[in-house]
């Protein structure tokens, strides 16, 4: 029908056509709520799969369905198990896995290859958040070996689980999941190890879990007698690695009890481990370079009303994790290393330094939360120390990627000399000078830094060292230095700990180095 043109026409028309309008609005909605509720059912649907085409055994586990399976030891197939096993089967390894009431997407899921059952509330809490829990048998001699890879595949190819699990593992069971991990470190989330045991062949492939940023927590007592044969030694190493290792140590307990009666820390540990973004590496490093962590390991002392007790903790847990880059130029011998703040402060200042920066270094950890970058100057393999031109084209690398143009120039001891050395050749790049019981010397330069000071001072250059009482280095640097300095007309601050030598070089409290600092980089 044509449109009506008569006003009479349209008046009478008027409601046929609203009512018309009406209806295909209502369907509109209609298709519309049909359509999502079939993609929300659809989502659901897609979630629960992995649920539900497990077979066999069918049994509750503390409220979720457990299945049962078992492995052919001689083949290594696996099938469902026709009734719940609860003890060892001749020829066969016992193999059980639990299911959420709805899967996360992703189908995340934990692993216990020892102690099944025992202080599962890590475990209970994660079903109740849609991971899935997996074990298989093992006891003292039963250590992990293709059957493990039988049963990893089994999950993963066959039911679509996650191709990297978390691994929960106590006293044995500990080593058992590092022993799997460290031969399969690309196919681990991350571990939760509790009073852990290790072997040597543990000890010699963490450097492999620490490349593939595979994230530990250990829960130990503080009287557990292996806690320094094991705990602590893969702690030491993993950080120096650069992995991410926190620690929660349970004040006055032995081996057991394990785990926490409270496992919501140790539940959000493994959930945040698999909610993690890839990192994007900054345009600066190019495309070779190695990423590791860097955080403080200083140790805070918690109170946690649920154990009933204090607890001991540190790492990334407990503290900033920020991301440390290698990697090197074209013409510069030797590694340029930079720590990255999480966020850059205005204008992109930056810390230029020699010596590798360790986990104490208070100064630099507080830098790094005020926006800072840290970079370490590369130090060649075939020469006695720095080379300027290569320090030169550091400068150049990272200026012409947006870094201040005025850096900080820091160096604790032997490594402050360097410090000066490139700061006395290019006074006006540089925001000030910060050192900690500086050695004046350096390989960079052919001059007596002590005698070549009138370059920084013309420019105004701020300079701020901090020294113990009794470093030996003391009267014949510093103090020359404060005095020279002051007599060409330069602004110097020297900080003397009484009773300290030459190390720790770390300030026990950064702040006022901290507000020298990021008051002149202003």
């Amino acid at each position: 029908m044509k449109n009506p043109s008569n006003p009479t026409l349209r008046k009478a028309f008027a409601p046929a056509l609203a009512r018309t309008a009406l209806v295909a609005l209502a369907s509109l909605t209609l298709c519309v709520t049909g359509l999502v509720e079939t993609l929300h059912a659809a989502e659901q649907s897609a979630q629960t799969v992995a649920s539900a085409n497990f077979a066999g055994a069918k049994s509750d586990w503390h409220g979720f369905d457990r299945y049962d399976y078992l492995m052919d030891e001689a083949d290594l197939s696996i099938k469902p198990a026709d009734e719940k096993v609860t003890g060892e089967v001749a020829g066969q390894r016992r193999c059980i896995v639990v299911t959420p009431k709805v899967a996360e997407p992703g189908n995340p899921w934990s692993w216990r290859g020892c102690y099944w059952d025992h202080e599962p509330q890590t475990e209970i809490e994660l079903l109740k958040r849609g991971f899935h829990i997996a074990y298989i048998t093992a006891n003292t001699n039963l250590r992990p070996d293709k059957k493990w890879d039988a049963w990893y595949a089994f999950l993963t190819e066959k039911h679509g689980l996650s191709r990297k699990p978390a691994f929960i593992g106590m006293s044995r069971g500990g080593e058992f999941g590092y022993t799997w991990a460290t031969a399969n470190p690309d196919k681990v989330t991350c571990i939760y190890a509790d009073n852990p045991g290790a072997n040597r062949e543990v000890f010699s492939r963490l450097v492999d879990l620490a490349t593939n940023d595979v994230p530990l927590l250990m829960v130990c007592g503080s009287i557990d007698p292996i806690l320094g044969l094991v705990a602590l030694p893969v702690e030491r190493i993993y950080q120096q690695f650069g992995g991410r290792v926190s620690m929660m140590i349970k004040e006055g307990e032995g081996h057991h009890p394990h785990s926490l009666r409270d496992p919501m820390p140790i539940a959000d540990f493994i959930t945040q481990s698999f909610q993690a973004t890839p990192v994007t590496p900054p345009d600066f490093v190019g495309a070779k370079f190695r990423r590791t962590s860097f955080y403080s390991t200083e140790s805070s002392y918690r109170h946690y009303p649920k154990e009933g007790n204090y607890i001991t903790c540190r790492g990334p847990l407990f503290s900033e994790c920020y991301n440390r880059y290698a990697f090197e130029l074209n013409g510069v011998e030797g590694t340029i290393n930079v720590i990255a703040p999480r966020k850059a402060a205005a204008g992109n200042p930056w810390v230029f330094r020699t010596g590798f920066v360790s986990s104490s270094a208070m100064v630099d950890l507080a830098l790094l939360a005020n926006g800072y970058h840290i970079v370490t100057g590369p130090v060649p393999y075939n020469a006695d120390g720095p080379i300027p031109a290569h320090w030169d084209a550091v400068y150049k690398h990272l200026t012409d990627h947006g870094f201040s143009s005025k850096p900080v120039m820091e160096g604790a001891g032997g490594a402050a000399g360097d410090a000066y050395a490139w700061a006395i050749e290019n006074p006006d790049k540089v925001s000030c000078i910060y050192a900690e019981n500086p050695v004046m010397r350096s390989k960079m330069s052919k001059s007596v830094l002590l005698d070549n000071l009138a370059p920084l001072a013309k420019v105004g250059v701020p300079i701020m060292h901090v020294c113990g009482s009794l470093d030996p280095w003391l009267r014949d640097n510093t103090l020359v230095v404060e005095k020279r300095y002051k007599e060409l007309g330069g602004q110097i601050s020297v900080i003397v700990k009484e009773g300290e030598g030459h190390l720790p070089t770390g300030r026990s409290d950064p702040m006022q180095a901290v507000e020298f600092i990021t008051g002149k980089a202003r």
